[in-house]
């Protein structure tokens, strides 16, 4: 064979790849999206992707970090039972289910696994923002469309599909304000350190009080989101702080309204998530002092970042960040059978329907999956 000869081999080789790579990457186009109902870019300003359109049906895998609270649990729960749904099925050659815990590099390595797999589409809940600038841009060299939810990724090389957290925050905190209009002592119960979600509500919270020109005085515990966690939380801060003020929650809001209970601590001002059992206690409370804020997003967001990958693979126009609409409800408005449910779990999240997306779930579809990898 000759030296020529196998240059040119090389040099066709390097050429198929380099067209390849470039084949895979989107392209940055103008909107609107093809499903502008569901696809809502987060600002004017948000870029408009058009992936190369594949033929399906397709291997799409969730690669989730952190699962040891509710609100994970039925989000895993809930990724399945979308992936079963016949239409959507239709669509999926595979889905993969894996859980890595709050362990960064290993949920790395599992994203990294499946574009080695040959997997189209990853779907990732993050444990944080920042770590995974190379496997992003393996991803992306690769031509797997990787849609990041809940947690995002601090990068316009993904997909990112979320609520907006801040916002949520700022939400909670300025509801306090006003029913505690000359400041006051809160407690503040967290939810995992290191993702944006716990970040992005923290910095909300604690910028709005801070406009407001009133003293505060915030006590922070972890409560990860969970309520076991959560209430042994606050069971602890009110032993040695003994009263609050008023209260916020980002998630494990059930446990930290029994700690009040079983402390003896009264009733106060409490914006929180929005699980059944917490707006459970808010509407039964509600004459006693328990003045609820009840906001969030439910674990159905899986959903709408699913939609969104099998939408980039079809070759859709999609926006680089979309903003899904927050679920609120606040004191005196809790209604039996609409905003909570007296029949389902306490930890069971309420608030499962994007109608816009054509996404809705009932509470049996949802339990009837289970939590473990697949």
């Amino acid at each position: 064979m000759t030296r020529t000869f196998v240059s040119g081999i090389l040099a066709a080789a390097a050429l198929t790849f380099l067209s390849t790579t470039a084949y895979a990457e989107p392209e940055v186009v103008s909107g609107p999206a093809a499903e502008p109902g569901c696809f809502v870019p987060w600002t004017a300003q948000t870029k408009f992707f058009k992936f190369p359109k594949k033929d399906g049906p397709y291997r799409i895998a969730l690669a989730n970090g952190f699962i040891a609270n509710t609100w994970r649990i039925q989000m895993i729960q809930t990724a399945k039972a979308y992936a079963a749904q016949p239409d959507v099925a239709a669509k999926l050659k595979e889905f993969k289910v894996v859980s890595t815990g709050e362990d960064v590099p290993a949920q790395i390595s599992a994203i990294n696994n499946f574009i080695d797999s040959g997997y189209d589409a990853i779907v990732v809940n993050a444990q944080n923002p920042t770590a995974f600038g190379p496997v992003i841009k393996r991803a992306k060299e690769a031509g797997v469309v990787l849609v990041a939810f809940d947690n995002i990724l601090d990068t316009e090389d993904a997909i990112n599909v979320n609520v907006d957290q801040k916002g949520l925050g700022i939400l909670w905190a300025k509801w306090l304000a006003q029913h505690l209009p000359d400041g006051g002592k809160v407690l503040e119960v967290r939810g995992v350190a290191g993702t944006s979600v716990d970040t992005d509500r923290h910095n909300g919270i604690h910028e709005t009080f801070a406009s407001t020109g009133k003293k505060w005085d915030v006590v922070e515990v972890i409560g990860k989101w969970d309520d076991p966690t959560a209430q042994k939380a606050t069971a602890d801060a009110i032993a040695v702080h003994k009263t609050f003020d008023g209260i916020t929650a980002q998630g494990g809001d059930t446990g930290v309204v029994q700690a009040m209970i079983d402390a003896g601590h009264p009733f106060v001002p409490f914006g929180g998530e929005t699980e059944n059992g917490f707006r459970k206690f808010c509407a039964k409370h509600a004459g006693e002092g328990l003045k609820c804020s009840s906001a969030g997003t439910g674990p159905a967001q899986v959903a709408v970042a699913i939609k969104t990958a099998i939408a980039a693979l079809e070759g859709q126009v999609v926006p680089q960040s979309i903003k899904l609409p927050l679920a609120i409800v606040e004191d005196p408005n809790f209604k039996e059978g609409q905003d909570f449910y007296p029949d389902q779990s306490d930890n069971f999240f309420v608030g499962n329907a994007f109608p816009t997306c054509g996404i809705n779930f009932t509470a049996q579809e949802i339990m009837g999956q289970t939590k473990e990898n697949q």
